[in-house]
C-alpha cells in the first residue's frame, strides 16, 4: 500500500507566513514538523476540552510528540480571559515551551495568540496588558513573538489564518482587540478532515457559514479592490457552501470537509491582507454577551445585511450599481454549484431575480441552523441597547453602506428578528 503523502506550503502566495500541511495524519504531520521545520524541544499542547474527553486525537498527539510534550491545557473559557491567558503563560514559560500546539476550536488559537505576546513581551499582569491599548494597532511597538504556533483546528471559524486577537479584561470585562502587528498567528496550520469528523455538526455548520459571512463582505467591501482578493472569496463560496451542505448530509464525507477547510483559506486572504469587514461582523460581535455564537450570528445577520446593503445600496460611495453588481455575482457563484442549485430551487427561488440575502437564508435553513434571533433567544428590547454598541464597532463604519446611526442598526435587526 503507497503510504500517504503531505502537501507543504504557504496558505497565501503572496506572504511567507503561514504554511499549511495536509496529507498526513495530523500526529504524524505535528511530529515531522516539530523536528524538521521548528526543531524543537519542549512543547505546549492546548487541547479542546472535549476531544480530549470524547476522542482519543489528545492522546495520540501526545503519543506522536512522545517526551517533547512539557505541558496540557484542556479548553479554555469563551472570550480569551486574561486572568486565564496569564496563567497559562505563566505555566509555560516555567516549563521552558518553546512551541504552541493548538488542537480544536478558534478560541484556543486566539488564547495561543495572546499567550505568545505575554511570553514575548513579559506582560504577567492585567496593567501591563492594559497597557497595550483597546484597539487594533494601537501599539506597533510590541515586541513580536519569538515562540511559534502550530494550529490544528476542527472548526472553521479561520482564526489560525489571522494576526488579529480579541481578548477580554475580565476585571472591567472589556474587549481588547490586537493586532496585525506585531505578527502573532501559527506559523503552521495543519488540516485533517477526518479528525474534525469528531466536531459536533452544529458547530461545524455554524463555523463554516461565519467563514462564508468572511468570503462576502470582503467580496462586497468597498475596499476589495484587488482581483486576486475578490477570486479568492469567490473560490472560498464555490468551496464552502457545497461542502458544508454534503458534510451536513453526511458528516463522515472526509472530501466535502476538506473542500470545506481549503475554502477556510480562501475566505481568510482579503482579511489577511486587511479588507474590512461589514455590519454582519460588526453588529455580530455584540450578540456575544448574549449567547449566541460567532458562527450563530453570521447565520441570522448575513442575509439581513445583504438585504438592508441592497435596499440602501445608493448610500454607498461606491453607488448602487457597485453594491448591486457585487452581489448579484455572488449569487451566480452559488446558483452555479449543483448542490446549492438544488437547495435554491426546492425552496422555490428563481435565478433571475433572486436576491443574496434570500439565497444565504434558504442556505442557512438547508443546514439547519438557527436563521433569526427569537430563536436564540434575542429580544426587541435589547435592540437599542445593541444598536448604541454596534454603531460604535469599526466594522459597521467600514460596511459597503457604512452603519453609522443607531435607527440603521435596528433596522438590520428587525430584518433579522
Amino acid at each position: 500500500m503507497a503510504q500517504p503523502t503531505e502537501t507543504y506550503r504557504r496558505a497565501f502566495v503572496d506572504c511567507d507566513h503561514p504554511h499549511i500541511s495536509y496529507g498526513l495524519s495530523f500526529s504524524d504531520a505535528c511530529a515531522k514538523h516539530v523536528e524538521a521545520t521548528f526543531k524543537a524541544s519542549k512543547i505546549y499542547i492546548f487541547a479542546s476540552k472535549s476531544l480530549a474527553n470524547n476522542t482519543d486525537a489528545v492522546k495520540k498527539l501526545e503519543g506522536a510528540l512522545g517526551d517533547k510534550v512539557v505541558g496540557v491545557r484542556e479548553g479554555m473559557k469563551p472570550h480569551t480571559l486574561w486572568s486565564e491567558c496569564i496563567e497559562v503563560a505563566k505555566d509555560a514559560q516555567e516549563k521552558g515551551a518553546g512551541l504552541l500546539v493548538t488542537i480544536g476550536s478558534g478560541s484556543l488559537t486566539d488564547a495561543a495568540k495572546m499567550i505568545i505576546l505575554i511570553l514575548t513581551n513579559n506582560a504577567f499582569s492585567h496593567s501591563a496588558i492594559s497597557a497595550w491599548g483597546t484597539s487594533y494597532n494601537s501599539r506597533t511597538d510590541l515586541s513580536p513573538p519569538t515562540v511559534p504556533i502550530i494550529s490544528i483546528p476542527t472548526s472553521l471559524a479561520g482564526g489560525e489564518y489571522s494576526d488579529f486577537v480579541g481578548s477580554t479584561n475580565d476585571t472591567t470585562q472589556h474587549k481588547h482587540n490586537f493586532g496585525p502587528k506585531p505578527p502573532m498567528g501559527p506559523s503552521l496550520i495543519i488540516l485533517d478532515a477526518h479528525l474534525s469528523a469528531s466536531t459536533p455538526a452544529s458547530l461545524w455548520l455554524s463555523t463554516g457559514v461565519r467563514a462564508v459571512d468572511h468570503c462576502v463582505e470582503t467580496y462586497t467591501s468597498a475596499h476589495a479592490d484587488a482581483a486576486a482578493f475578490s477570486d479568492a472569496a469567490k473560490a472560498g463560496l464555490a468551496k464552502l457552501v457545497p461542502g458544508l451542505l454534503r458534510s451536513c448530509a453526511d458528516p463522515e464525507d472526509a472530501e466535502a470537509r476538506f473542500a470545506c477547510m481549503l475554502g477556510v483559506r480562501d475566505a481568510m486572504a482579503a482579511v489577511k491582507n486587511n479588507v474590512p469587514l461589514g455590519a454582519s461582523h460588526g453588529i455580530g460581535h455584540q450578540l456575544g454577551p448574549l449567547g449566541v455564537g460567532h458562527g450563530e450570528t453570521s447565520c441570522i445577520l448575513l442575509p439581513a445585511v445583504c438585504r438592508w446593503n441592497a435596499a440602501h445600496a445608493g448610500e454607498a460611495e461606491k453607488g448602487a450599481e457597485f453594491v448591486v453588481g457585487r452581489q448579484r455575482e455572488l449569487v451566480e457563484v452559488l446558483w452555479g454549484e449543483k448542490e446549492v442549485a438544488k437547495v435554491l430551487e426546492q425552496r422555490g427561488l428563481k435565478r433571475e431575480d433572486v436576491g443574496l440575502g434570500d439565497v444565504l437564508e434558504a442556505v442557512v435553513g438547508a443546514l439547519g441552523l438557527p436563521g433569526r434571533l427569537r430563536e436564540r433567544g434575542v429580544p426587541r428590547e435589547k435592540f437599542e441597547e445593541l444598536a448604541s454598541s454596534a454603531v460604535k464597532d469599526k466594522w459597521c463604519q467600514t460596511s459597503v453602506v457604512p452603519v453609522t446611526r443607531e435607527e440603521q442598526v435596528v433596522e438590520i435587526l428587525e430584518l433579522a428578528r
